[in-house]
């Protein structure tokens, strides 16, 4: 491995770099560096965290419906007595505690768990996909600032050959052996590929920047970055077939959505079974301020409730979950088709990217080759290209990295969408 340095960006990089509260970033950084010591609380993972919670809150909440319930009455009451009442106290107030637990609903309530606990199931597998995708994210945006690095050095190599034909230019204006327009196209060229390198030096602070947000660590910029090694291109990618087999089996967003079919189908049974018969049991203890033949301190007993009618409230839910279950459906069976044609996507630039490395590196060879012949030129003070040469140098550079950065993102996009990127035993 080998740093890529942004030596120009050191001095300010010093100074506004340090997260408060956070553990500094090594310096040099690297890849795994970088990923471990990104923080836990990033939105993306928070807002899929809080969808946790909430789906666990409504299993309770389901969970609930066959529980037992305790209950408090008290009653303030007048009344005019009976004629034929012994107690002529007006007084007919009360307390009492009462005890009910649902018996049997006909399958509603375990309808409504069932429906829940697949909800919850599906977002733990949101919350694996979110982690893999804040992995994949810091990936990117770490290849993003070597990049960056490696293109101003192109350009700054570019701007340092423009500048010196530029300066020879001006020589010869002034010995009246170039005219004013080829002075002006020269000075022209030059000025360009000086606005490309202030762009880049401008691109390599922003990616930095993106870099720390992606990490959590907004205005904590790394300076010095680590090239991962290079990854063995030359090894056959995968099988399509096993792979779309696998991916269709594995990925947690195709696992979330089926879990969310099977909650949606368990709503649709729970409104089937909602204002249905109910059976629970009773039992209280009471105190009266008068008493009567028809007061009790003690009761027990089964109590049968029967729907007789519901307005249409009935209906209405089970056509609501049941348009609910076939747009889910129909969502699960979009998302897989999208899924084979990103799968046969990313297994096509595999091969791309190998047939595009072979002829980088056969470009590399003949542009050192070059090279060395150029300076051997230079230093017999014969007239040469070196600079043209460098450029091109750091330009087979440029793209070499970036064709080596794009196969080991599409091979984790592939772990990714796999669930293999982030096991979810090692989540935290």
């Amino acid at each position: 491995m080998f740093r890529v340095t942004g030596s120009v960006l050191c001095c300010w990089l010093v100074c506004v770099s340090g997260a408060q509260g956070a553990q500094p970033l090594p310096s040099p950084l690297t890849l795994d560096d970088a990923i471990a010591l990104a923080e836990r609380s990033l939105p993306a993972i928070e807002l899929v965290q809080a969808q946790r919670d909430a789906d666990a809150a409504a299993l309770a909440e389901a969970e609930s419906l066959s529980g037992v319930r305790l209950s408090a009455i008290g009653r303030l009451r007048v009344v005019d007595p009976s004629r034929v009442s012994p107690d002529r106290d007006n007084n007919d107030s009360s307390a009492q505690l009462q005890l009910r637990k649902r018996l049997y609903d006909f399958g509603y309530s375990d309808a409504r768990e069932q429906a829940a606990r697949l909800a919850g199931a599906g977002g733990e597998w949101r919350y694996l996909d979110a982690r893999q995708q804040v992995r994949l994210d810091i990936m990117r945006r770490f290849f993003d600032v070597i990049l960056a690095d490696l293109q101003f050095a192109h350009d700054n190599e570019a701007m340092a050959g423009a500048y010196v034909d530029a300066d020879r230019a001006r020589d010869r204006h002034e010995l009246k052996k170039l005219s004013d327009v080829d002075l002006l196209a020269i000075e022209s060229a030059y000025q360009q590929a000086l606005d490309v390198r202030t762009q880049s030096q401008a691109a390599q602070r922003a990616t930095r920047s993106q870099l720390a947000l992606a990490m959590g660590r907004p205005g904590d910029l790394a300076s010095d970055l680590v090239r991962p090694e290079a990854p063995k291109i030359d090894a056959d990618p995968p099988d399509y077939d096993a792979l779309v087999t696998e991916i269709l089996a594995n990925n947690p967003k195709l696992k979330a959505m089926r879990a969310d079919v099977e909650a949606a189908r368990a709503a649709l049974e729970a409104e089937r079974s909602g204002h249905g018969p109910v059976i629970s049991a009773e039992v209280d203890a009471s105190v009266y301020n008068r008493e009567t033949s028809s007061t009790h301190p003690l009761g027990a007993g089964l109590v049968f409730e029967m729907p007789l009618l519901t307005g249409g409230a009935k209906d209405a839910a089970v056509a609501a979950a049941g348009a609910k279950l076939r747009q889910r459906s129909a969502q699960l069976a979009a998302a897989e088709l999208v899924m084979r044609q990103l799968v046969l996507d990313l297994r096509q630039q595999l091969d791309n990217l190998r047939i595009r490395r072979s002829g980088l590196m056969v470009r590399n060879d003949y542009r050192e080759l070059y090279l060395d012949r150029s300076r051997a030129l230079y230093e017999l003070e014969v007239k040469t290209d070196l600079g043209d040469a460098m450029t091109e140098i750091t330009a087979v550079t440029l793209e070499m990295a970036r064709a080596e950065f794009d196969w080991i993102m599409t091979r984790a996009e592939l772990d990714a969408l796999a669930g293999h990127l982030l096991p979810e035993e090692q989540m935290p």
